[in-house]
């Protein structure tokens, strides 16, 4: 018997509870784990709420398994969910089969099955990794779930903010670039852990810096002219460009071997094209709404403006004197 976190209703903090659970011995390929820390991560939050299937009913998807309502977990009670995705540990028994893992191994381990919030658990092998000798269990049971490092530029626009938070909500590292000093407080707000003023700072120097010169696995650029080379040097080998925009101007023409320097991918996605097939927009739709709900993502409406002040919204965003979304009212 061991002490673990179990999940019997859905809801806020207190319904996660410490109790007794069994959990048996190692079948053929798996192995027991006492765990010596455990990853906390907002995922986990999201399972508690309901926001996601139980990870054993379904391939794990963060992300693109979301649903809007507690109704689909009715079995809950006779069926708890084992919390937690990351963890740190040693391993205490090897079942049958097992060949790549001996007793006294410190492993690591990520994903499906949940249940990390847990003394003991029991893993298949091939889940676990190796962690070595110089990486302290705690930090170890911090990284595995934490995602990409992505760059998001105008972090703090329509689009920007709502991305920032996504992100942050499914475990990247988030570093924003804003054009003004007072925009930085709702980057960060909306999960950027790095914010930087790109119209003061080499945002070029600062990823670097930040990265501790490893480049970033995602930029996603909004800017367009001012940002899009800048943008490309921030890539780290086999990284993604993702270009959906030209706010500052046409991005001169591309050559494949700016490209070939870094082996990384350039895309220019539009939406409607994403969007085209009826059953892909509502399933888009339903998503997007089911985060709003469920507060995943916060929907800045910073600016208002009559249906008839039109010239003015626009000019206030041309002028980057907007943050969040801007709506057009009619009264």
């Amino acid at each position: 018997m061991v002490k673990a976190i179990r999940v019997h209703e859905l809801g806020g903090p207190q319904v996660l509870k410490w109790e007794d659970v069994e959990i048996g011995e190692p079948n053929e390929g798996e192995v027991c784990v006492k765990n010596k820390a455990i990853g906390v991560n907002f995922i986990d939050v999201y399972f508690r709420k309901g926001l996601y299937y139980k990870a054993d009913t379904m391939p794990f998807s963060p992300g693109f398994a979301s649903f809007p309502s507690s109704e689909m977990w009715e079995g809950l009670t006779s069926s708890p969910l084992f919390e937690g995705m990351e963890a740190c540990g040693v391993v205490t028994v090897v079942g049958p089969g097992v060949t790549g893992r001996r007793v006294g191994d410190l492993v690591a381990y990520v994903g499906t099955p949940m249940g990390s919030y847990a003394e003991e658990q029991i893993l298949p092998e091939n889940k676990v990794v190796p962690v070595p000798p110089s990486i302290d269990p705690i930090v170890a049971a911090s990284i595995l779930l934490k995602g990409h490092t992505v760059l998001v530029h105008a972090a703090a626009g329509g689009v920007g903010s709502l991305l920032c938070q996504w992100a942050n909500a499914l475990g990247a590292i988030v570093i924003g670039t804003v054009s003004t000093k007072e925009k930085t407080a709702q980057a960060k707000d909306d999960g950027c852990r790095h914010v930087i003023v790109y119209t003061e700072e080499d945002f070029v120097a600062r990823v670097t810096e930040i990265t501790s010169d490893n480049g970033i696995d995602v930029v996603y650029d909004s800017v367009g002219k001012d940002t899009f080379q800048g943008s490309l040097a921030s890539l780290k080998t086999r990284g993604y460009m993702v270009s959906f925009g030209q706010a500052s101007g046409a991005i001169d023409p591309v050559s494949l071997s700016a490209l070939a320097a870094k082996s990384v991918f350039l895309t220019r996605p539009a939406l409607f094209q994403y969007t085209a097939a009826r059953d892909k927009l509502l399933e888009v739709a339903a998503e997007v709404f089911a985060n709003v709900a469920s507060s995943v993502l916060c929907v800045r409406v910073n600016h208002k403006y009559a249906l008839s002040h039109a010239a003015q919204a626009h000019a206030d965003l041309e002028n980057r004197k907007t943050s969040g979304s801007a709506v057009l009212i009619i009264p």
